[in-house]
């Protein structure tokens, strides 16, 4: 009997091992497809990088755009926010600013746009302006009804293997920008046969007090 039990302790160890082991290799790499952008990283930190919380790997955007300066947000701030929401980039000149991202066309994108002002040029002035996919309008980001920042989402079919994300103003106030994050959809998820659909807003019916994260298409919360 105590054989068994022994060899039953045995077979338990192994199988955690693995279970961690596995666990450890979803958390080391990105689904296929996964674009995940640290808007502003500095060029000295590393490229791409694990984000400590979620696993994600998270990317410079630098190879995006060829625009735009690069800033963070206030220090006392920081501690509120994931690595990759400290910093951002942000728009003083022209009026158009594009990120050009290869994606595969005719995919289902399901595409995230996060904005956390933090007061990174230490004017408080809160910044208002539009996001466009090319040629389309997608959102206004107005920072003076979320000063605590802002996201905005859209499923998205692309019509060629370049997607144009832009910021563009629309008053004195500076364009910016945090993270970037496109996720390809599975083909049976929001059906549309032409245009996007824009997140009007999304509820979590539960008495529970964790958030849901599917590895596959949503996005962390």
């Amino acid at each position: 009997l105590k054989k068994n039990m022994e060899s039953s302790h045995g077979i338990l160890l192994v199988a955690l091992i693995a279970t961690f082991a596995i666990i450890h290799l979803v958390q080391a790499q990105d689904p296929e497809g996964f674009i995940s952008l640290d808007c502003g990283l500095p060029p000295n930190e590393q490229s791409p990088y694990s984000e400590p919380v979620t696993g994600l790997q998270y990317s410079s955007d630098s190879g995006f755009i060829q625009t735009g300066k690069i800033g963070r947000i206030q220090r006392n701030l920081e501690g509120g926010y994931l690595k990759h929401q400290t910093t951002l980039r942000y728009f003083p000149d022209g009026i158009r600013n594009c990120y050009n991202i290869t994606v595969k066309q005719g995919t289902n994108y399901l595409i995230r746009a996060r904005a956390i002002y933090g007061n990174y040029d230490g004017l408080n002035i809160y910044p208002r302006f539009d996001l466009y996919i090319g040629p389309n309008y997608w959102a206004t980001i107005d920072i003076t009804k979320y000063v605590n920042g802002t996201r905005e989402e859209i499923s998205h079919i692309p019509r060629s293997n370049i997607l144009d994300l832009c910021l563009v103003k629309t008053d004195g106030s500076t364009p910016f920008i945090s993270t970037i994050d496109i996720r390809p959809l599975p083909n049976n998820s929001y059906i549309t046969t032409s245009g996007s659909l824009k997140l009007f807003s999304r509820y979590y019916f539960s008495n529970s007090k964790f958030a849901i994260r599917l590895v596959f298409f949503f996005f962390y919360n």
